[in-house]
């Protein structure tokens, strides 16, 4: 067993279930639980103010968890790999501990901390993705040349028989060396500008909190409620944290599993689809913001206004405006409602997926880049569907999964009054409503 270790935290901000954390502990008698708030992300223009709050949340309660261990989170600022080197070296650390990221960035990091490790004498230990239940490049077609699935019902096949590793508990204790740590930072300083109003708190406790809540009940209804956004507690909410690495995928898979019934097996099946395009993403980097598969026509349609309308939640559809207008208010948009307004703005607008996909991880606190780019993709026409001309009708969906309108009710109040499907189709009504006109043509 060596001295000192550093486990370099990324987005995998728990105690409980996490291989990268319990490996160094297990090599090294004292452990540095590192964070840097990194100034190369800084860089890229993904932070924004509620990750920005969510993740400042995270950290303190990482701090506090690590505390209640003997240890504490150890935050510095700068470049991740010249930091990181810089608290290695301080403390004798001979490895850094690093759980595998799949976006092109976390890539590029993991090869230049190598290298720059490499120089100084001391080793990288690189684990497995913590973000998924199943490591992206576990699970590859077979033929010449297929370095990851493209389909999701092949992939699911593999991935819903593939043995997960054990679910591990929480380190007893966690002990440090004496090192240097800057205060941990504020939502300001991670991203300027406003959080949206009812933004959920973030970190591990409320993450297990929620997750305890879910499996009382909620979880066992998932299956027949999942798809309605207007169900009260119809989804599970953990999307943050499982983004920010608050709550272990492969341990959600494995209670759920263990807890079994309909419920249980759709909300398995929705996880699979993060796994899916993650090892997506991990296979091709550039699908994130480049076409996964090349449009079948020609270029995407200049509308300012229609943007504009659709960003506002004022675009005449009332459920694609409760959808827009949740996401502003809370940070988080229901699934179902995700892929409405995707369909809206690519298919019947006609704008580029990229200009949504951008306003979502401006404002999605669980926004990342496999699977919102590749969602989008998905609703576009570009990405893994089979059928890329699919347009989601917004009456008919409306209709669907929001029966009687409790959905728009709750967020487009202008048409609280109107009495069953009679909120969907705002334009019927002969009375004057404060609510704007369709900017398209509604189907009927």
């Amino acid at each position: 067993m060596s001295d000192v270790a550093v486990a370099l935290f990324t987005s995998d901000l728990r105690v409980h279930d996490n291989p990268m954390l319990r490996a160094a502990l297990r090599e090294a008698e004292r452990v540095v639980p590192l964070f840097v708030v990194d100034s190369g992300i800084a860089r890229t223009g993904f932070p924004a103010p509620n990750r920005a709050a969510f993740l400042a949340d995270c950290l303190a309660d990482l701090d506090a968890s690590l505390r209640d261990r003997g240890g504490r989170l150890v935050v510095a600022r700068g470049d991740v790999v010249a930091e990181t080197c810089r608290v290695a070296e301080a403390t004798g650390a001979a490895t850094v501990h690093l759980a595998a990221g799949v976006s092109g960035y976390a890539t590029r990091r993991e090869r230049r901390l190598r290298a720059a490790l490499a120089e100084a004498g001391r080793g990288l230990t690189v684990h497995e993705a913590s973000l998924t239940a199943v490591p992206p490049g576990a699970l590859t077609p077979g033929g010449r040349g297929k370095d990851r699935f493209v389909v999701f019902t092949p992939y699911f096949r593999r991935w819903d028989v593939e043995s997960l590793r054990a679910v591990r508990g929480a380190p007893r204790v966690v002990r440090i060396p004496d090192v240097r740590s800057a205060p941990l930072p504020t939502p300001g300083e991670l991203a300027p500008g406003e959080a949206s109003p009812a933004l959920p708190r973030g970190g591990e406790n409320e993450a297990r909190r929620r997750l305890r809540a879910w499996e009382r009940g909620p979880l066992d209804r998932y299956a027949e409620r999942h798809d309605a956004p207007g169900a009260e507690d119809g989804t599970s909410r953990l999307s943050p944290y499982l983004h920010f690495g608050c709550v272990s995928p492969v341990e959600l898979v494995s209670r759920a599993r263990k807890r079994g019934g309909d419920g249980a097996e759709a909300f398995v099946r929705q996880l699979a689809w993060r796994d899916f395009y993650h090892q997506m993403l991990a296979a091709r980097p550039n699908s994130s913001w480049e076409d996964f598969r090349y449009r079948r026509r020609t270029g995407w349609r200049d509308d300012p206004a229609g943007v504009a309308a659709w960003r506002d939640g004022r675009t005449g559809f009332p459920i694609i405006d409760a959808a827009m207008r949740q996401l502003r208010h809370e940070g988080w948009m229901h699934n179902r409602a995700r892929l409405l307004v995707a369909s809206f703005l690519t298919k019947t607008l006609d704008v580029d997926w990229r200009v949504g996909a951008r306003y979502f991880l401006d404002l999605l606190v669980d926004g990342d880049l496999a699977n919102n780019q590749l969602n989008w993709q998905w609703a576009a026409g570009t990405g893994t569907d089979t059928r890329p001309n699919r347009v989601l009708n917004p009456l008919t969906q409306a209709l669907r999964h929001d029966r009687g309108g409790p959905f728009v009710r709750r967020w487009v109040p202008e048409l609280a009054a109107l009495r069953g499907s009679a909120v969907h189709r705002p334009w019927r009504v002969p009375e004057r409503l404060d609510y704007p006109a369709p900017i398209v043509q509604p189907p009927d």
